[in-house]
């Protein structure tokens, strides 16, 4: 579980950082070009990068105070920004766009799933 608590952490720092800063060009370019695709502005980009960002930052919290209630909620903002990715892939491209957000959704559902489990 922390390993990949660790690997969503790491993943959505960076990616959330680009969105908000857009600090590595060679991936800031085409991901605004996707926004754009999306009928989407480069407010709505830095939107995500923030949503991404908290939950990585939540998700980061709660991996280090073992507390099981603030992981499941770091995950579901990324499950939430994950969610709207695929919409927007199967949307507008191919279901292949929509695997990293596949990936990331399964894998914060993960995370998310005991919280789950002890709530029903």
């Amino acid at each position: 579980m922390l390993f990949i608590q660790g690997l969503l952490i790491a993943f959505f720092l960076f990616a959330s950082s680009i969105k908000m800063f857009g600090w590595v060009k060679a991936i800031f370019e085409p991901q605004l070009e996707f926004f754009h695709s999306y009928g989407l502005n480069r407010a709505a980009m830095f939107a995500v990068g923030i949503i991404e960002g908290t939950g990585a930052i939540i998700l980061l919290i709660g991996m280090l105070t073992s507390e099981l209630v603030l992981s499941g909620i770091g995950a579901s903002f990324i499950m939430f920004t994950s969610l709207g990715a695929i919409f927007f892939h199967f949307r507008f491209d191919t279901w292949k766009d929509a695997i990293p957000s596949m990936v990331t959704l399964l894998l914060s559902f993960y995370v998310v799933f005991p919280l789950l489990e002890s709530v029903l």
